[in-house]
């Protein structure tokens, strides 16, 4: 499931950056969302988290936020039993 996740958080964030003009680097399970070379801010980051409970049907922060810094520790969320 983790690999489907990644896409779906690499597509998302393909329209994100799509709507602000912007293009994507190469997405890896290592790319840091804030500060890396990823082209989004904390609102897009917001953005990818609604469109990701929309899409998956799952929140993984609904008893509290958890914290995470990359596309694979956000991807890893998304496993079944991982939040």
């Amino acid at each position: 499931m983790t690999d489907t996740i990644l896409a779906l958080i690499a597509e998302e964030l393909a329209h994100i950056a799509a709507d602000k003009g912007e293009t994507l680097p190469a997405i890896d399970p290592d790319s840091a969302f804030l500060g890396g070379d990823l082209p989004i801010d904390s609102l897009d980051l917001a953005t990818l988290l609604v469109v990701l409970e929309q899409r998956t049907g799952q929140d993984p922060f609904r008893a509290g936020f958890i914290q995470f810094n990359t596309v694979g520790e956000l991807a890893a969320l998304y496993r079944p039993n991982a939040a």
